[in-house]
């Protein structure tokens, strides 16, 4: 079925349903729309609140724009009846889709929810979404998604939009499967819809499994930092802001039916990016002034000295890297973080927030982090 491309509606004046909220690239784009944008409509944040999501990372956005044009509604994506109850109720006229299980490491040891929630909630949007805007073109599906579904680079290259899927793990198969379900319901019944995918984001509230929150907590803690393998797996990363200044521009001048790579243009191995989080938290939080090595790690002098190779995960892909020519060149998007800049601005967010560190290590995590990162049986 050949389809005439078109733009969607103006996002500054929609009501934007964002499904995993509370999450951290969720919440940040919440944030960023609030802050950094003319945005005039409502924004209804729906979340299970599952163990990354977190009501504390929007607690001042609550705040100010709660009951106006800000609102929270718990619920699993998975859950065609309330799905369409929301966005009935608040009159949706764009989905912004983060809700995702997100950690590879957590893929291996349980796949199921990922297919249950990275498939089969994909899918029970795109129902929802298919059934209450027949025949509408004044709205939108937007998808995010990761570079995983792509596979592993070899030492040169980049993935394109045209790259074809080659996922590793679980978790990548569970987006790619995704990725293709919300193409087929735009080629199949003419849903409007955009894709993007990303490189791994960081920046503030980030969940801590995650290699750079994990490794600052872990240092400023006096614990280990596992590195897999050799260390030289490279990623591309990607500050969070830019990632969510990329979606609102595919929001509002993106191509329905087309897919946009959002990348960060910053190659890193990731051992180089562990010690380039010792060499700054020796500057901004010195060994000295740690309590944790003063009692438990006394002849600890810089923090690089905590850095372990631990034994490489199962499927750990080599390389990643992307080609967002399409979005730069079409969109106008460019990234305005270098990485050094976004990672002393992630690592002085940690320090100041350790009320949100507690929080979030709450409950399950907390058992999790310690079985699986502690006694390192990966």
């Amino acid at each position: 079925m050949q389809r005439s491309i078109t733009r969607g509606p103006q996002p500054q004046q929609s009501n934007i349903l964002v499904t995993g909220g509370a999450g951290f690239i969720g919440s940040n784009f919440i944030r960023f729309v609030y802050e950094k944008t003319d945005f005039r409509g409502t924004i209804i944040n729906y979340d299970k609140l599952t163990y990354a999501g977190n009501l504390l990372n929007l607690e001042d956005i609550a705040k100010k724009f709660g009951g106006k044009n800000y609102f929270f509604e718990r619920g699993d994506i998975c859950d065609y009846n309330k799905v369409k109850e929301v966005m009935n109720n608040h009159g949706i006229t764009i989905i912004v889709h983060f809700a995702a299980e997100s950690h590879v490491d957590r893929s291996i040891f349980g796949p199921k929810d990922f297919i249950d929630t990275n498939i089969n909630g994909t899918f029970t949007l795109l129902e929802a979404a298919r059934q209450l805007w027949t025949g509408r073109q004044d709205v939108r599906f937007h998808h995010i998604s990761t570079d995983e579904v792509y596979g592993s680079l070899g030492d040169t290259g980049y993935f394109t939009e045209t790259t074809p899927y080659d996922p590793r793990s679980p978790y990548s198969a569970s987006k790619a499967g995704s990725d293709h379900l919300v193409r087929a319901y735009y080629h199949t019944y003419g849903l409007p819809v955009t894709l993007s995918n990303c490189s791994n984001n960081y920046g503030p509230y980030h969940f801590p499994e995650k290699l750079i929150p994990l490794m600052i907590l872990n240092a400023i803690e006096g614990k280990s930092l596992p590195v897999y393998g050799d260390g030289k797996n490279i990623r591309d990363w990607l500050y969070v802001e830019d990632h969510c200044e990329a979606i609102w521009l595919i929001l509002k001048r993106g191509k329905r039916g087309e897919t946009y790579n959002v990348g960060g243009e910053c190659e890193k191995q990731n051992i180089d990016v562990v010690k380039e989080i010792c060499e700054m938290l020796d500057d901004l939080h010195p060994i000295k002034d740690n309590p944790h090595f003063r009692k438990l790690l006394p002849g600890i002098s810089r923090y690089s000295d905590l850095i372990e190779f631990v034994a490489d995960r199962p499927g750990h892909d080599r390389r990643y890297a992307i080609n967002c020519d399409k979005i730069k060149k079409e969109l106008g998007w460019l990234r305005k973080y270098s990485f050094e800049e976004g990672l002393r601005h992630t690592i002085s967010w940690y320090l100041k927030n350790r009320e949100w560190v507690e929080r979030v290590r709450s409950g399950e995590y907390s058992s999790w982090i310690e079985k699986n990162y502690t006694t390192r049986n990966f």
